[in-house]
């Protein structure tokens, strides 16, 4: 592996600026070093943390130890992204960092932008002054329409390019043209941007939702200590993910909703959220390896993004189909085992946070895909199947998780600088053929499963339930009660 020539995809004339050198910071490094051609000695790297200093010091990288902040992000910011001309990049991998007030000022300044998800600044997730509905992914999202429509065009800033969101937006568009090729469908694929056309071939193969089906198997070397959160990637993304609110794409198919659910004022009206935390909410999915499955119903830009990208509206804006669709995630059981035991002391967080890097972990995989279900064929599974062995292979510095979120970042970058005059661009909306292509190398098998489960089967059968048995695929079925 040492020896592969691997492609040259493009070249960063200007500084390179990454916020946030954690796991994923980390893991993206040497795919920068590897496929772009860049002025290392113009490249910083900002944290809070110099825990992975010796990384860059070794390469004669310029470290900043500082938070970026709302009070200190121009200021600190400016002069790093425009020093020596050229385009800047900024690669925004931190958590508490307002990913829209970034984006603005990038775009300001003519340097191209990426980053995994729609960040908020410091206190947005613990707000207990706020609502639950404007703690949401889709109060997030909304905040970046808003930039968007604001301030159309101009230099490319993309936004929620990790794993998910990110590549499994890549990964339903694919998926769909697979399942209606397998299902006899006369249809030519549509263009990038025909949002309507896409959605009407997804209408079409009769897709009633989606679930981000994964299940990560990869196990630790020892046993998960107390008060201690383990991960295999950020422990604190995944802490304020999880203690939002349970958010989902809401699909024209549904005939029953939870009693707890509530929906949103403006906007798209794509999703829902219900009065609870994601990570204290289970879902039944199914993934190939280990078949059905329970997943954690935790929110994320993507539930929203897809369904809103897939919906088929009529005459005055008439909603005629829209898919369901939300994370249905099976994390390491180290993992697990991390939240039950916070949620069990009240939500109160361990006192350390930890993630297991590809050395402290032994073996097992992270299997991330879309199931797209309800149609003729009942459910289709498409997406990663790569191994923390392979995972070592390909590249150093992360485990499975964190190679398929730092290769998406890869797409991502390389997507912009094809396309730097883009404005501001969600996954969905761009060529998931070129991104694919990009980000393959790093994913092990990709592959395609169909299946007959239905979340009315493997159930025991030893208590009543209230389910409806004549649409296996309700999400009254779906949800664990």
């Amino acid at each position: 592996m040492a020896n592969e020539k691997w492609p040259i995809h493009g070249e960063i004339t200007g500084p390179i600026v990454m916020i946030g050198f954690g796991s994923i910071g980390r893991g993206t490094l040497p795919l920068i070093e590897r496929h772009f051609k860049f002025d290392k000695s113009r490249m910083t790297v900002i944290d809070p943390d110099d825990a992975n200093r010796k990384l860059l010091d070794e390469r004669n990288i310029a470290f900043v130890q500082e938070a970026v902040t709302k009070r200190n992000y121009k200021e600190l910011l400016t002069p790093l992204l425009t020093k020596g001309g050229g385009q800047g990049f900024c690669v925004n991998l931190s958590v508490d960092t307002g990913s829209v007030d970034l984006m603005r000022l990038c775009r300001e300044l003519g340097v191209l932008y990426v980053d995994t998800v729609i960040e908020p600044w410091l206190g947005f997730y613990f707000d207990t002054d706020a609502d639950n509905a404007s703690r949401t992914n889709y109060a997030l999202r909304e905040s970046l329409l808003k930039e968007k429509h604001k301030h159309p065009g101009g230099t490319t800033a993309v936004s929620t390019c990790g794993a998910n969101p990110g590549m499994v937006s890549w990964l339903v568009k694919q998926a769909l043209v697979n399942l209606a090729t397998d299902l006899g469908l006369k249809f030519t694929q549509p263009a990038q941007h025909d949002r309507d056309a896409w959605a009407k071939l997804m209408q079409d193969a009769g897709v009633k939702g989606i679930h981000i089906a994964e299940r990560d198997t990869q196990r630790a070397k020892n046993p998960k200590p107390l008060d201690v959160f383990w991960n295999t990637w950020s422990v604190e993304g995944f802490i304020s993910e999880g203690l939002q609110p349970a958010e989902l794409g809401w699909g024209t198919h549904e005939k029953w909703i939870p009693k707890n659910a509530k929906g949103h004022k403006g906007g798209s009206e794509a999703g829902i959220y219900l009065e609870q935390p994601g990570a204290n909410t289970r879902v039944r999915s199914w993934c190939p390896t280990p078949g059905p499955q329970y997943g954690f119903l935790v929110t994320h830009n993507e539930a929203i993004s897809i369904a809103d990208f897939f919906t088929v509206r009529g005459k005055k804006g008439k909603l005629h189909y829209r898919p369901t669709c939300h994370y249905a995630y099976h994390p390491c059981n180290d993992a697990v085992l991390s939240m039950h035991e916070m949620f069990g002391a009240a939500g109160k967080p361990q006192s350390v946070h930890h993630v297991l890097d590809e050395d402290e972990l032994v073996d097992g995989i992270d299997e991330l895909g879309v199931l797209l279900y309800g149609h003729d064929r009942n459910a289709y599974w498409y997406g990663s199947q790569l191994s923390l062995a392979e995972a070592r292979k390909l590249a150093p510095y992360q485990n499975a998780t964190g190679l398929q979120v730092t290769s998406a970042v890869l797409s991502g970058m390389v997507w912009a600088l094809e396309n730097p005059d883009a404005g501001i661009v969600e996954a969905d909306e761009m060529d998931y053929r070129r991104c694919l292509e990009v980000q393959s190398p790093y994913l092990g098998p990709v592959k395609g499963y169909y299946t007959d489960w239905t979340p009315l089967d493997n159930r025991p059968g030893l208590f009543p339930e209230d389910i409806d048995r004549k649409n296996p695929w309700q999400f009254r079925n779906i949800l664990v009660r």
